[in-house]
């Protein structure tokens, strides 16, 4: 399970700034369609030492929507992170993903 971990890590790196893309995508760029939940666990599992290393707020649900699954308090995060980088939600919490999607 670590070189999947790390195997994330890589591609979420590779997201630029202002651009975001979805838990989904990850996995299909590491070649297993199926395993967006997978993606979102490597997601969870970083440390905090590496949340500055590693662009996780720029990863969010297929329907443009940040998925906390209970942890407002990194939800909020994500979005305040989002919004600094000229992240734009729309009124009803999405990102327009043909707008702000990496890769294109």
């Amino acid at each position: 399970m670590a070189q999947f971990y790390d195997d994330v890590y890589k591609i979420v790196k590779q997201i630029p700034v202002g651009k975001v893309t979805s838990y989904g995508r990850v996995a299909v760029m590491l070649g297993k369609p199926r395993a967006a939940r997978a993606v979102g666990y490597a997601l969870n599992a970083l440390k905090k030492d590496s949340l500055q290393d590693i662009p996780w707020q720029r990863v969010i649900n297929g329907q443009g929507r940040i998925s906390f699954k209970g942890d407002s308090i990194r939800a909020k995060l994500q979005k305040e992170l989002l919004l600094s980088e000229g992240i734009q939600f729309g009124k009803d919490g999405t990102v327009d993903l043909k707008v702000f999607v990496w890769p294109q």
